[in-house]
């Protein structure tokens, strides 16, 4: 179990890292804006309730520095880190978020983004609107033109091109700052850590 062991460890201590940021009621992730916003209120008072060490999320951690590592050497940026500040209602939050793939173009500028989805079986015919919703927030926050989506799973790799399209990032802001939504997609609480707690737990359908 050395491996494991080690796997484990680093993760609890890249999750140890990042606690106090996780704490910090100003910080709002771009994950936060496409999911249950009550989910934030929750790790904001059970903070190691979300930290998990599965087989899954494992992989999926290995997908991504996998692909970062064959790309890194034909001008893909990867895990590049995004930030912006936001007033609502007179106060001011930061927006964080990391980007998987990230290719400039000839004057510099953010070009074409990734984002790397691990699933054990594909969406049908069209990207998840989370995940969709997800990179077009990228979109916007750098500027990039070009956005796709790849899923990978044990039999396919499948990419979806998204296009950008104007999203109120401010309103996506309000709606987890006061717990509008709640959750967002009926599936969610089934795969929440914190659903045995939460006031506002139901029983959802699986993901398609």
């Amino acid at each position: 179990m050395a491996i494991v062991g080690e796997l484990y460890r680093i993760k609890q201590r890249d999750f140890s890292e990042k606690l106090r940021e996780m704490t910090d009621p100003r910080i709002i992730y771009v994950t936060d804006l496409v999911s249950c916003s009550y989910k934030r209120s929750m790790r904001l008072a059970f903070p190691l309730m979300s930290f998990r060490f599965e087989p899954p999320l494992v992989l999926g951690d290995l997908v991504h520095a996998g692909l970062g590592s064959l790309l890194s050497e034909h001008g893909w940026e990867t895990e590049v880190p995004v930030e912006e500040k936001y007033s609502i209602d007179g106060e001011e939050y930061i927006l964080k978020g990391r980007i998987d793939l990230l290719k400039r173009g000839e004057d510099g500028k953010p070009e074409t983004i990734v984002e790397v989805k691990t699933s054990r079986e594909l969406p049908e015919n069209s990207p998840r609107e989370h995940h969709a919703m997800q990179l077009r927030i990228y979109m916007q926050l750098t500027g990039a033109s070009r956005g796709y989506l790849l899923y990978v799973t044990p039999e396919r790799l499948v990419e979806f091109e998204i296009e950008p399209s104007s999203i109120n990032i401010e309103n996506l802001i309000r709606e987890t700052v006061y717990n509008l939504q709640a959750p967002r997609y009926d599936w969610e609480c089934r795969y929440c850590n914190y659903r045995k707690i939460c006031p506002y737990a139901r029983t959802g359908k699986r993901m398609a």
